[in-house]
């Protein structure tokens, strides 16, 4: 994946934020430099495969593994997205219907019985894969960024400033376990 196409998916998913917001009507105010913020971590959260974190507030997007009634996971829709509201005392809570169609929600296809590929909706462009590991017999995402392929832990998009319409896209950056080493990794994308 290039920055370019990073830079992309990064400034869409955040423009996109900010429409919901302001049409689900949860816009809090927001200071010229929202951070640092102290964003908490996701702790003991049932088959979370990964989740995301941004300016202007500390809700959090998670990713988790969509199990079926008979324990097997649900093939038309593996993945089952929500948000823990941080800024509403942690309070679980789906995303709504256009969090789901233009900015959090995912679009998957099975490449095999234990193997999906997935994207944003937001931003098709970034192909993420679900897969079984063999070491663990567990579920995880895996992403190629600047030719590394990592297991995705979070990823998280940092503003600063800019306007209400266009905010100044600092960075990006997805935060995992690198498949070639085995050692936490994050990689940045500078966005100018």
């Amino acid at each position: 994946m290039n920055t370019s196409s990073f830079k992309y998916f990064t400034k869409s998913l955040i423009v996109v934020t900010i429409l919901v917001h302001i049409i689900s009507g949860n816009l809090l105010a927001q200071s010229k430099n929202p951070s640092p913020l102290h964003f908490p971590t996701p702790k003991n959260i049932d088959n979370m495969l990964f989740y995301i974190q941004r300016d202007p507030n500390i809700n959090t997007a998670i990713y988790a593994i969509n199990y079926q009634e008979n324990g097997k996971i649900d093939k038309s829709n593996p993945i089952k997205t929500y948000w823990i509201r941080y800024a509403e005392k942690g309070e679980k809570k789906d995303l709504n219907y256009m969090q789901r169609k233009f900015a959090y929600g995912i679009e998957s296809k099975t490449l095999n019985n234990d193997e999906f590929e997935f994207q944003f909706v937001s931003y098709k462009k970034l192909p993420l894969t679900l897969k079984k590991v063999d070491s663990d017999q567990k579920y995880h995402v895996f992403v190629n960024v600047n030719q590394k392929k990592i297991q995705v832990e979070k990823i998280f998009v940092r503003i600063e400033g800019g306007s209400f319409w266009l905010p100044n896209v600092k960075y990006a950056e997805v935060t995992g376990i690198d498949a070639s080493s085995n050692k936490t990794i994050t990689e940045r994308m500078l966005l100018k």
